[in-house]
């Protein structure tokens, strides 16, 4: 009875790692792409006047100081954790010690 569910195993077991393995991938289909045209001379965008950036630039002094502060935080929680976790590496190094020695 085992010798004929074994050949019956074998080719399941061919047949699902046949199904996970890829197959020969095929190649991609070519792509063609067109030469770029060189833009006229007289295409060079103007650079931004200060008188426009200047609101924009106390949003931004705002947002890097939000990004300041958070980043801030996240760094006081990074450092508490790893606290935290030197604190159970020393406690595990103790308890390897005092296992060897019992």
């Amino acid at each position: 009875m085992g010798s004929r569910i074994f050949p019956l195993f074998v080719a399941a077991l061919s047949l699902g790692v046949f199904a996970v393995v890829p197959s020969r991938a095929q190649s991609p289909a070519q792509i063609i792409l067109q030469a770029a045209t060189p833009a006229p001379a007289g295409a060079i965008p103007a650079p931004a006047t200060p008188a426009s950036s200047q609101p924009d630039s106390k949003a931004m002094l705002q947002l890097l100081q939000e990004m300041q502060t958070n980043n801030a935080a996240t760094i006081k929680k990074q450092e508490a954790a790893l606290e935290t976790l030197d604190a159970l590496q020393k406690a595990a190094e103790e308890i390897k010690i005092f296992g060897k020695r019992g």
